[in-house]
C-alpha cells in the first residue's frame, strides 16, 4: 500500500440539498486537501461524476479513520 493511499481522507454526505444528483447522503467520499476551499468554509469531493468539486463543508463528517480502514477504502475510491 502506498503512502498516499495511506493518506488520503474521507467524509460522509449528511446533507446534499442542491446537489442531488451529485452526492448521496449517507455515502463516503474521498476529500481532496484545498486550503483556499477550507478558507471559504468549503470542501473538496470526488463526487458521482468520478471529477472533484467544491461544496459546502457543513454537508459532510470528516471521518477520522485507523490507517486499516483508510487503506481499504482507499482501495475503492
Amino acid at each position: 500500500m502506498s503512502k498516499k493511499n495511506i493518506s488520503k481522507q474521507f467524509a460522509i454526505c449528511i446533507k446534499n440539498d442542491n446537489y442531488p444528483a451529485s452526492l448521496e447522503t449517507r455515502k463516503i467520499y474521498e476529500v481532496l486537501p484545498d486550503e483556499k476551499a477550507s478558507q471559504h468554509h468549503q470542501i473538496r469531493i470526488i463526487d458521482e461524476s468520478g471529477e472533484d468539486y467544491l461544496y459546502p463543508k457543513s454537508y459532510f463528517i470528516l471521518l477520522e479513520l485507523p490507517t486499516e480502514n483508510r487503506e481499504l477504502l482507499a482501495l475503492f475510491s
